[in-house]
């Protein structure tokens, strides 16, 4: 190495610089050269997993809509179907209250600080904590497939005139239960390669289990009459869906352990947990479990009222499967650009945090939600003014036609304004963890859950069943505003002030106003293509397609007429 005077320690000679006096410039610059390479990989990098990141959530929330419109098409959006998604939503319940939420908020953290501060890199740590939750799902999965009628019974009322729904999920239940372990062992394997610093592989492995469900429900499609009620629905098909279901989720997960594999981790089982540190890591995620709870809590109520109104109207589809798929296609615009700038910035908003830069974490929560307000705004009104024709021509396919299709559409529209609070409000949680605060986001949940739970319940108690559920989805949306306005006022205390001088209530107005003129535009040659050509699924798609094209020509021209600024910034943080 070539040393210049400035950077020789004291009492060292300097070395003779090969080439004699005439080649210092040279070696200089060739001392920049090599910096400038050093450096380069070091910024592309985490550029580039990034982009490996995002493009793995489209491809993944790509062909999930797919699974999605399939999956309707074979079940239909009524009772039948929410026999199956009731069922299908309970592992994931389980695993989330079991172990899931510690493994995402909690345990990469304590994976990071093993790996630096253990004099074996954390192996040991990493065997033994993998090992732990091997065993815990294990025991869970196997204590859940056995209590599977008392587990549905939560969100499934038993009946003299429901009870052949009720065996019927039961049975899809035990099919799918196994799927906690193997949603445990995507986590637990995601969370060791993301302490590596691994990304890709969690993001893209997702897709495989989408594959899997396509092909299961065209394989249902294509070869077996489908069903109209519960009755109808065979053995055969049971067992398709149920064992197809769960091997979906177990090849998503097995596909993660090759990647564990190339990045250092062999897993041993270790036992020796007592004295080991594990202890604190469950301590710590107490509140975050708590935080869960209050979700699940939420999601069983509410679930059990949509149950009811699809009991009352097994045909209609405006119970429990239409709520769900509302909210899946009403939750893609928040998991591609939301989640995207969260991964950006946590990082960042935590060093911040840690360096008492609380100037620097405001500007980044402020730029964070005005930059994906940019983007969520819009989608929310285009969900508010197209949500019925979108749900018509996703879902008005096979077991499901338009009539059964529209109520989904209803409660698109329902869900769409609070897309809104609840991106915003997502962001300002991680304002509270970049503190390593995980008690008030707790509070938070449980203030939302509190207000869901209330409105859903005068939602079931006062309404028909044909606009029950439509009305739980503007609940939601509802709960979520009042959780922002609280949020918002507790991280005003945690940061000593407001975000910014008011850039962001100003870029809020601007965006609302122009969103809602270009939503009323759209509205307006939506139906009036609609009137002209009729229904059908090409007159709905060219409706639809031009609905979309004047929301996003008004919305565009608005904003730019107002001097909307974060447009500009769309392709990331600058």
């Amino acid at each position: 190495m070539i040393e210049d005077a400035k950077t020789r320690p004291r009492g060292v000679p300097a070395q003779r610089r090969p080439g004699g006096r005439h080649a210092a410039p040279a070696g200089r610059a060739d001392r920049r050269a090599r910096g400038r390479r050093r450096k380069r990989p070091a910024q592309g990098g985490p550029a580039r997993a990034s982009i490996l990141m995002a493009a793995g959530t489209v491809v993944s929330r790509a062909t999930g809509l797919v699974r999605t419109v399939l999956q309707a098409a074979a079940l239909g959006t009524g009772l039948l179907a929410s026999t199956y998604n009731t069922a299908n939503t309970v592992p994931t319940s389980l695993y989330t209250l079991l172990i899931g939420g510690a493994l995402n908020a909690v345990l990469v953290p304590q994976l990071v600080r093993a790996r630096a501060t253990h004099p074996d890199q954390g192996r040991a740590y990493e065997q033994r904590l993998v090992t732990l939750v091997v065993c815990v799902l294990g025991a869970g999965t196997a204590l859940a497939v056995w209590a599977a009628p008392q587990i549905v019974g939560v969100y499934m009322r038993d009946t003299a005139d429901n009870h052949e729904a009720y065996e019927l999920t039961v049975t899809f239940a035990r099919f799918l239960l196994p799927q906690i372990f193997f949603y445990g062992l995507t986590g637990i394997y995601g969370q060791v390669l993301n302490a590596r610093e691994k990304f890709g592989a969690a993001m893209w492995t997702p897709v495989l289990n989408n594959v899997v469900l396509v092909a299961m429900f065209a394989t249902y499609l294509g070869l077996m009459t489908v069903p109209d009620r519960v009755a109808d629905i065979t053995a055969g098909q049971v067992r398709l869906l149920g064992i197809g279901t769960t091997a979906g989720i177990a090849v998503q997960a097995l596909a993660l352990i090759p990647f564990a594999r190339a990045a250092g981790f062999r897993f041993r089982p270790r036992f020796d947990w007592r004295g080991t540190g594990l202890g604190s890591s469950v301590h710590a995620a107490k509140w975050t479990l708590l935080f869960v709870l209050a979700n699940q809590v939420a999601l069983a109520v509410v679930t059990n009222y949509a149950n009811a109104a699809d009991q009352e109207l097994p045909d209609a589809g405006a119970g429990y499967s239409a709520y769900t798929y509302a909210q899946t296609i009403w939750m893609l615009p928040q998991s591609i650009v939301t989640v995207s700038l969260v991964t950006a910035l946590l990082p960042r908003m935590s060093r911040a945090a840690a360096e008492g830069r609380v100037a620097d974490l405001r500007a980044d929560l402020s730029r964070a939600l005005r930059v994906s307000g940019a983007v969520i705004v819009p989608a929310a009104f285009f969900f508010l003014a197209l949500g019925p024709l979108l749900a018509v021509l996703l879902f008005a396919h096979g077991a499901a036609d338009a009539a059964t299709a529209r109520p989904l559409g209803h409660m698109l529209q329902a869900f769409g304004p609070g897309l809104v609070p609840f991106s915003a409000q997502y962001l300002l949680l991680r304002g509270f963890y970049a503190f390593e605060d995980t008690r008030t986001p707790f509070f938070m949940a449980a203030w939302v859950a509190v207000v869901n739970i209330a409105l859903a319940t005068a939602c079931h108690v006062l309404l028909p069943a044909r606009w029950a559920v439509t009305a739980m989805a503007g609940a939601y949306t509802l709960s979520y505003l009042i959780g922002l306005l609280v949020t918002a006022r507790l991280l005003r205390r945690r940061v000593g002030g407001r975000l910014d001088n008011g850039t962001l209530r100003r870029a809020y107005a601007k965006l609302l106003v122009a969103a809602g003129l270009g939503a009323a535009l759209a509205w307006t040659v939506a139906h009036t293509c609609t009137a002209c050509l009729g229904t059908g699924t090409w007159p709905t798609a060219l409706s639809l397609a031009a609905g979309t094209v004047t929301l996003a020509a008004g919305y565009l021209t608005a904003a730019r007429l107002m001097g909307v600024a974060e447009l500009r910034r769309l392709p990331g943080l600058r």
